[in-house]
């Protein structure tokens, strides 16, 4: 089957490309970064890769669908940041809301026979109970879990006027090995660079907040299983485990083997406090588990530093190695 996966460049995009790529399929990646054509030849010919802007250039992406025709798509493009979103919310709305409608108005157009959207558990604000069900009223504190919950129900929307199949993810806190830090889910990596170079932690509030961290290699498969799973559902992906920031820092620590100093800062607007995902619907219905439990995750990412500090121009073969680093 041939998917087109926006924003398939990204942190969460070539590790979903990587798995598609792994299981057989054709790829066709619309993303508006450049693409890294550092890689082998053969491994060039594996994906079909347009700079495209969703957000603005229409003619184009409508071009693409009408050119390319994918059975499938995965929508990944997106503004990913809750303080820019707050900082620029038409910004945030125009990347997020109307890049989706964008993208909706093609699938249509060309007969996509699904729609697989990337939203997140920032559409629900602070939780009234915990672990949060998909039927927790959603209270989004911020721009970006605002543009994301609109999303979803332009989507719905789509579905019934349509006839569109979807299926909609709210991501819990996504962490991984990336080379780029954009977005709250960068914030990981950022801890383990500090810890390896000997600088200061940054952690905003009392670093008692929980969070309910994914690693980018189960949401990848979670992606993949809602090809074909899930129908016109939205379901958490998660790990369904609360963890505060102070014991992410202090798994680091022993990992690293390094004391650390933490900087304290004053807790940010749009930031929720406690939040972790009941994931048993998406068990149920995408027979999708998370493999990797917090350490396993936070051990390649500390590898994988370690190795780049060991040898930089490795950095592009090391776990992106079936794909363009795009």
């Amino acid at each position: 089957m041939k998917v087109l996966v926006t924003g398939g460049a990204g942190f969460i995009g070539r590790c979903t490309v990587n798995q598609l790529i792994g299981q057989g399929d054709r790829v066709v990646v619309v993303d508006c970064t450049e693409r890294n054509r550092s890689q082998s030849l053969e491994v060039e010919k594996l994906v079909t890769y347009y700079k495209v802007d969703i957000t603005c250039d229409i003619e184009k992406l409508e071009s693409i669908f009408a050119e390319e025709r994918p059975d499938y798509v995965i929508h990944l493009a997106a503004q990913v940041s809750v303080r820019y979103s707050l900082v620029d919310p038409v910004e945030d709305a125009d990347c997020n809301v109307m890049g989706t409608i964008n993208v909706l108005k093609q699938c249509v157009r060309y007969g996509v026979k699904k729609f697989v959207f990337s939203s997140s558990a920032a559409t629900y604000g602070n939780p009234k109970q915990i672990p949060i069900e998909e039927n927790h009223e959603t209270e989004p504190l911020s721009f970006y879990g605002l543009s994301k919950r609109v999303s979803e129900m332009y989507i719905q929307s789509y579905s019934h006027h349509f006839g569109l199949d979807y299926t909609i993810l709210r991501y819990a806190n996504v962490y991984g090995i990336r080379d780029t830090r954009t977005g709250e889910d960068g914030v990981v990596t950022a801890f383990v660079e500090r810890i390896l170079g000997g600088i200061p932690l940054e952690v905003y509030g009392d670093g008692q907040q929980t969070r309910d961290f994914i690693y980018v290699k189960d949401i990848a498969e979670a992606n993949i299983a809602a090809l074909r799973g899930g129908s016109q559902q939205i379901m958490n992906i998660s790990s369904g485990k609360a963890v505060s920031l102070l014991e992410v820092i202090e798994t680091l620590k022993q990992l690293c083997d390094a004391s650390v100093t933490i900087q304290f800062l004053p807790h940010q607007k749009g930031d929720i406090e406690h939040s972790v995902l009941d994931n048993s619907k998406a068990r149920s219905l995408l027979w999708w588990n998370p493999t990797y439990s917090l350490s396993d995750g936070l051990r390649e990412i500390v590898n994988f530093e370690n190795e780049i500090r060991r040898n930089p121009a490795s950095v592009s073969h090391l776990v992106y190695n079936k794909i363009p680093a795009m």
